[in-house]
């Protein structure tokens, strides 16, 4: 609904802000950020189709799936690391713009180096101490509580996806360091 102050002087409602354009971020990577979106996607749907369906059989049973709360953590793990690392690549990935986007453009543009190299350092460290609990899950054969199947194929994905994000953060520093300070 449109209030007074949106109304030009012959009473047409004025258009509000522009939608927002497409990161250019989008077009300068090496690996196309769709992998990211469409694994998003299917991660939601997933998500979506499993709690709508519990929904349905509690609803007409009484009973649930046990297994649709193991499946839906690992899928709200995986939709977590996968939209990590495409947020990191188009540089909306979570930070105080107070401080980041403060001072002259040097600043801004060491601030975001460091960040991005200091988030691509983090997500190394955490694919590296990851591999080693995926390793004990697979030696000591553990299994998930819910269908019983070996836990390392739900942690198998967590140093696979930190890497990811890694070598985005990584892609993010380079593309920073030869672009130089943007006014």
């Amino acid at each position: 609904m449109s209030s007074p102050s949106d109304l030009t002087p012959d009473g047409r409602v004025e258009a509000g802000p522009a939608a927002p354009e497409a990161p250019a971020s989008d077009e300068n990577t090496r690996v196309p950020l769709r992998i990211e979106d469409w694994l998003t996607v299917i991660s939601m749907a997933l998500l979506a189709l499993i709690t709508f369906a519990n929904v349905i059989v509690r609803y007409f049973t009484d009973q649930s799936f046990a297994w649709t709360e193991e499946f839906s953590v690992f899928l709200m793990i995986v939709l977590t690391l996968v939209a990590s690392s495409a947020a990191v690549a188009r540089h909306r990935h979570i930070r105080i713009e107070f401080i980041a986007d403060a001072g002259s453009p040097r600043r801004r543009h060491l601030l975001a180096l460091w960040g991005a190299l200091a988030m691509a350092l983090l997500f190394l460290l955490m694919a590296g101490l990851s591999v080693r609990m995926v390793w004990d899950h697979y030696v000591y054969e553990e299994i998930s509580p819910g269908l019983g199947l070996p836990q390392w194929w739900y942690s198998v994905w967590l140093p696979v996806l930190s890497l990811a994000i890694a070598l985005r953060a990584l892609g993010r520093f380079n593309r920073l360091r030869k672009a130089g300070p943007q006014p």
